[in-house]
């Protein structure tokens, strides 16, 4: 990748020399260099890291700008708006919205990108560092990533390079579910209430 440079090991995108000297003062370190030396992070998309993305509705992406500003931006759609391409690219249709195009104008100067993915309701959350760019006026990509009744204008596509990927934990993750899931659980809870009522009637009978 462009810029990229050379890493012992994967997580070093993430554990720089300061990231180390801080995990040595808080004796973290020794467990990271074990986890070094039996492989360290993937550095493309696994089976089960494709699903997991298949299955979001929402996704965070962090960029920089040439004077080191960092920016994250929300992007969000249906279930599968998100698309794995091969083992090494993401992409998604990015959507008409406030014109403002921070994020299009930080890749211009710096591909360097990283997505942050959190299922709340399983409570995981996914870490991708990586290079990103704008892809315009290629129709028929966008035709393919547009989610299919999806409400929204497409502008261009955002192709995603994958370098590395980290799982948290799902400590501290809150839970919560998605407005869809409470309507059918409490539709299923309501149809329930119902037979039971029915079957009461019936008894009384």
């Amino acid at each position: 990748m462009s810029g990229e440079p050379a890493h012992a090991h994967a997580s070093d995108i993430a554990f720089t020399p300061s990231v180390k000297a801080w995990q040595t003062r808080k004796g973290s370190r020794r467990a990271y260099e074990r986890m070094e030396k039996s492989g360290s992070w993937d550095t493309s998309i696994t089976p089960d890291l494709a699903e997991f993305i298949a299955a979001q509705t929402s996704v965070f992406l962090a960029t920089v700008s040439e004077e080191g500003q960092p920016y994250i931006q929300h992007r969000g759609g249906s279930p599968g708006f998100l698309h794995v391409l091969d083992d090494k690219t993401i992409a998604f249709a990015d959507f008409v919205g406030n014109r403002q195009f921070i994020t299009a104008g930080n890749l211009a100067r710096s591909p360097k990108a990283f997505l942050f993915l959190m299922d709340y309701r399983r409570q995981r959350r996914v870490k991708i560092w990586g290079e990103a760019r704008i892809v315009e006026g290629d129709d028929a990509l966008l035709a393919r990533l547009m989610p299919k009744g999806y409400e929204a204008r497409p502008q261009h596509v955002v192709i995603f390079t994958v370098s590395a990927f980290d799982r948290n934990c799902s400590q501290h993750i809150p839970l919560r579910f998605e407005a869809a899931e409470v309507q059918e659980a409490l539709a299923a809870r309501d149809r329930r209430i119902e037979e039971l009522e029915a079957e009461i009637a019936r008894l009384k009978a």
